[in-house]
């Protein structure tokens, strides 16, 4: 059976960071369940999701992580979804989509769905969003998946229609996007609001969510949890456990402990080295899903000796991605060759992994006049294994005669400042729910994208601007892969990243749930959850 999932968001992370955002799912369709069936299984209780994470935002607009996108996957939902599996676009809070010219896209939007504050979804609601999401006033993290719309209008009460500036392959995916949730308009009311009033945007529906999914807001305590009840007067199929819990536990040992206590239901993520006995012991199991994201180890290229080319391709030949792999993720991980996963439309199979080359790296370092090395800084953030590879690559460099010294920090900050350029060398990741590359490459590497909306590396090559925008703008796909194919080229040799890995999510479940699903971006399905008694 299909798998198709609710939202699509960003991320760009590694385990569990950026990136990113999810797919979709059809609500008319019920997914496939993970785990077999019990007879004791039954509706209602509350689930407990134990995360290394904190939420940054439940504001759909406001962010491009996968810790908020999973919370507010259940919140919001949007116009269409990807599935996962096919690709094919399916109908969300929109039932009919249609390309009326090469420019115009127009939607019917679904009869009967309400927001959890009871406001009816119309037309008028998806452009309120729309235009708020566009809103150089908001100044929202996602505003560069919707940039190119430049109308919505409302032709009718229940039918919306957009423009963009040039034909846009991908703007479907986009619209699949988490980021493309949809708010309750009067909650977007008060948001305006409370801006002239001199508070931030998104303040109201950060702090007050309010979106027509399964789920609705309860409650949130910072740094402990966010907690959402099931809407009784959602339009589909109403979830069968009552409540949901993201409660934030960022060691693994303390979220492993309350899973086999049961003070948690599931556990994410689970370090690799615990797989095998939790596997082995008699009250959960690890949950394994292929990954569409990309982790890697980033450049500044706007500060020396990062804006030398020959200085990162040194770096990137001291990298071994299977040692990581290996040694770090136990073997759960593919070596990336670019920056796409192989599932992702663009992909270029003609890539190869670059194997690590002391000699090479050493000579390309004479090249570049730093043959004595240099001192710089790697920042990560408070993720186990992100530490594990930071140390492991702080000792390889050493071998170049490249000092590192690692900062850590709080993973809200360490987005902030990677945004602003402060760093050095960095370490993230990337999902993809969109599943074009269109979402991997132009967020990344475009030079419109400098800091939050992707390209912290504030990586710049002309050449490459140009073949991602026309992979952007055409429709043809033979167009779109070629001019892909050659922009993938261009970026591996300019190297403003090491790509290293496509991880695999591991999550542990307890053995008294049922039907809980993880997507390739690592947000999740709860709808179909139940709990044993």
């Amino acid at each position: 059976m299909k798998k198709q999932w609710w939202l699509g968001v960003m991320f760009g992370a590694l385990m569990l960071v950026l990136a990113a955002c999810s797919g979709g799912s059809d609500n008319e369709e019920k997914p496939k369940e993970e785990g077999q069936d019990s007879e004791e299984s039954a509706e209602g209780g509350e689930l407990v999701i134990g995360n290394l994470l904190d939420v940054n935002t439940l504001d759909p607009a406001g962010s491009n992580d996968v810790p908020s996108a999973a919370a507010q996957a259940s919140i919001y939902e949007t116009l269409v979804y990807r599935d996962e599996e096919t690709s094919e676009i399916t109908g969300g809070l929109a039932t009919e989509w249609e390309q009326v010219d090469d420019l115009t896209w127009r939607f019917t939007i679904r009869d009967g769905v309400t927001f959890h504050d009871g406001e009816k979804l119309d037309a008028a609601a998806i452009k309120a969003n729309l235009d708020r999401v566009r809103d150089p006033e908001v100044a929202a993290s996602a505003a560069f998946l919707f940039e190119m719309i430049t109308e919505v209008t409302t032709p009718e009460d229940m039918v919306v229609e957009m423009k963009t500036d040039a034909p846009f392959a991908p703007l479907l995916s986009n619209l699949s996007h988490g980021a493309a949730g949809i708010v309750s308009p009067k909650s977007i009311e008060e948001d305006y609001a409370a801006m002239k009033e001199g508070k931030m945007a998104g303040s109201v529906v950060s702090s007050n969510p309010v979106g027509t999914g399964p789920f609705k807001f309860s409650e949130w305590k910072t740094g402990d949890y966010v907690k959402l009840d099931r809407y009784d007067e959602y339009w589909g199929e109403k979830a069968k456990i009552d409540s949901v819990k993201f409660a934030v536990i960022p060691e693994a040992a303390t979220r492993e402990a309350e899973l086999q206590n049961g003070g948690i239901d599931i556990s994410i993520p689970i370090p690799p080295t615990d797989v095998a006995s939790l596997n082995e012991s008699d009250y959960a199991s690890v949950l394994e899903q292929t990954s569409t994201r990309i982790t890697y180890l980033g450049f500044n290229v706007e500060k020396e000796p990062f804006d030398n080319v020959k200085v990162r391709q040194a770096i990137t030949y001291m990298l071994d991605q299977q040692e990581i792999i290996d040694g770090v993720y136990e073997g759960f991980g593919v070596r990336a060759t670019g920056g796409l996963s192989p599932d992702i439309f663009g992909f270029d199979k003609d890539l190869t992994a670059i194997d690590k080359d002391v000699d090479k790296a050493k000579a390309l370092m004479k090249e570049a006049g730093l043959e004595d090395g240099f001192k710089t800084t790697l920042w990560t953030y408070t993720d186990p294994q992100n530490v594990e590879v930071a140390v492991l690559l702080q000792s390889t460099l050493k071998e170049i005669n490249i000092d590192v010294e690692i900062e850590q920090m709080e993973f809200g900050a360490y987005l902030e400042k990677t945004a602003n350029g402060e760093h050095d060398m960095f370490m993230l990741g990337w999902s993809n729910p969109t599943g074009d590359a269109d979402y991997g490459l132009y967020s990344l590497f475009h030079s419109s994208y400098f800091g939050d909306p992707g390209n912290r590396s504030f990586y710049k090559n002309e050449e490459v601007d140009k073949y991602l925008d026309e992979g952007r703008d055409n429709a043809d796909p033979e167009v779109r892969l070629a001019a892909y194919k050659k922009a993938q080229e261009l970026i591996r040799e300019d190297a403003p990243v090491v790509f290293i890995q496509h991880p695999q999510h591991l999550v542990g479940i307890s053995n008294k749930v049922k039907g809980f699903e993880i997507d390739g971006t690592a947000l999740y399905n709860l709808r179909n959850v139940t709990i044993e008694k």
